[in-house]
């Protein structure tokens, strides 16, 4: 295969705790990255927000320095890709372009109780139509509520200026210069109320959520000729040619393109997504937490997958790190469990569920806990504590899936920042007896499937193509025996119950 090193796609990944954006080549190499963070709030517990001004000024600001890169090097952008973090959304004034209150971001459950009753009516029916239950946050139920309650918003609405969408709805409508209110067939199923094999919204549900649908954005496909930047806001007209929910873009920027393939992504969460068939394949008595998704949409059609997911893992590494201050970053507390033996006793057991749990049920009140401390635990136990319990959560996600496809994957592939870690990759495959593979960059996942949907028909043929420039990847490869892999298992979900069970007891004693 022969490359053009002169032609590239500027990709963007707009992620819950920093946006980036970056030149992605034919061969696939990263010819530029620029990177910004993003803060998040959590005013009280359940409560989780970002600005959407921040948001957008941020990805802004990434994507015209890497253009003035592009331009420098004589190097041509044949398109544009976004990938966003799902389900957070917001609200803004169409005239001024200003967002009128904090955003939801997609780890909030401050609905959960309101979202438990509405889906005792409607869960059979959105089980059917969607492929999830109510769940536990809803954009368009915390949209309904600002829209009662908050004045700005109430006023917006009135005089018809009330715009409201997720980050890639945001991100699409301001880098057209306002042009286009549309959102990713990726991120509608994420949002609680799209069907995607009638390729239609589920109109009653958002009714029923009080939620106005003269504001809903239109759907798009995740790829095809999307629309095109507006030259006034970043300094160049581009083709955008790829709107995608990040998970969704990683799955593509790890060659997952093929039935039974499966991706593990560490972000601010961790995601496990399989490819399947077809919904037909996928069980109706699956875990709640286990759910029914769309791959991707392009002009093939859909490709459809399962899901399931751990909502903080990087997140509670962070807030380790920066809150506690028991470590000096995510690196530190990698590199403090290299070349150590994981399975050990003395390694106490940690739950990074700081948001609730999702298995074996979804319980959003459980909160994170330490546990089985002694005297002989080290500073480097905790460490390998905080890494064992992303691992363990990941082998319940694995499992979850596979007892919903009935198929078990023959590896897996790992993107995210935290894939980085050798340590936290041998603990997956121990724990799941399933190789990892770990390509290199991987932690670039989402911006390259991004750029691979967008590329398709300039830089590559198809997405078989595209993905060839992957290369080989490192193998981790289980090294403990089944007998070993139910202990380590076994323990950790017992202290997972034993909170579970003591969490529900308290509720029963204060008589809630």
């Amino acid at each position: 295969m022969r490359y053009d090193a002169k032609k590239g796609v500027i990709s963007i990944d707009a992620g819950t705790t920093g946006t980036r954006a970056a030149l992605v080549m034919s061969d696939g190499s990263i010819e530029q990255q620029s990177y910004f963070p993003l803060e998040v709030q959590n005013p009280t517990p359940g409560v989780v927000e970002q600005d959407f001004a921040e948001i957008w000024n941020r990805t802004r600001d990434a994507v015209q320095d890497v253009l003035a890169h592009a331009k420098q090097k004589d190097i041509t952008v044949v398109s544009l890709a976004i990938a966003t973090q799902r389900s957070t959304s917001g609200l803004w004034d169409r005239e001024t372009g200003q967002p009128l209150c904090p955003a939801m971001v997609w780890q909030d459950s401050r609905y959960a109780d309101e979202l438990s009753k509405l889906g005792e009516t409607w869960n059979a029916t959105l089980l059917e139509r969607i492929g999830r239950t109510a769940g536990i946050r809803s954009p368009y139920y915390w949209a309904a509520q600002h829209i009662e309650k908050t004045p700005e918003v109430a006023e917006a609405f009135k005089q018809n200026k009330l715009m409201f969408g997720t980050v890639d709805t945001w991100l699409l409508w301001n880098i057209t210069g306002g042009k286009v209110h549309g959102v990713s067939t990726t991120n509608a199923v994420a949002a609680g109320a799209y069907d995607a094999e009638r390729s239609e919204y589920l109109l009653g549900w958002i009714e029923a959520l009080g939620f106005p649908l003269e504001i809903l954005p239109r759907v798009v496909p995740d790829a095809g000729d999307i629309s095109a930047s507006d030259k006034s806001v970043i300094g160049d007209q581009i083709p955008i040619r790829a709107l995608i929910g990040d998970q969704h873009a990683a799955l593509v920027g790890l060659g997952c393109l093929e039935p039974g393939d499966s991706s593990c992504i560490h972000g601010t969460g961790t995601f496990v997504d399989q490819i399947v068939g077809g919904f037909e394949n996928v069980r109706s008595d699956r875990p709640e937490a286990v759910v029914r998704h769309v791959g991707w949409e392009d002009s093939k059609g859909l490709t459809q997958s399962v899901e399931c997911f751990t909502a903080t893992t990087g997140s509670a590494l962070n807030w380790v790190c920066d809150q506690l201050e028991w470590f000096e970053d995510a690196q530190e507390i990698s590199r403090m469990t290299e070349g150590k033996q994981p399975w050990d006793p003395a390694v106490p057991i940690f739950l990074p569920t700081l948001t609730g749990v999702r298995l074996p049920r979804v319980e959003p009140d459980i909160r994170g806990a330490l546990g089985q401390l002694s005297l002989a635990t080290t500073r480097t136990h905790l460490a390998q504590s905080l890494l064992q319990g992303i691992a363990q959560c990941v082998a319940m996600s694995v499992e979850a899936n596979t007892m919903s496809t009935g198929e078990v994957p023959t590896s897996i592939r790992v993107g995210g920042g935290l894939s980085q870690s050798d340590s936290l990759l041998q603990m997956q495959a121990d724990l799941t007896g399933i190789p990892m593979l770990r390509f290199s960059a991987a932690d670039k996942t989402s911006l390259r499937g991004a750029a691979f949907l967008a590329g398709v028909g300039t830089l590559w043929s198809d997405l078989k193509e595209a993905v060839t420039t992957l290369g080989k990847p490192q193998i981790f490869s289980p090294q403990i025996d089944t007998e070993e892999r139910r202990f380590w298992a076994q323990r950790w979900r017992s202290f997972l119950m034993a909170e579970t069970n003591q969490h529900k007891y308290r509720q029963e004693e204060d008589g809630i």
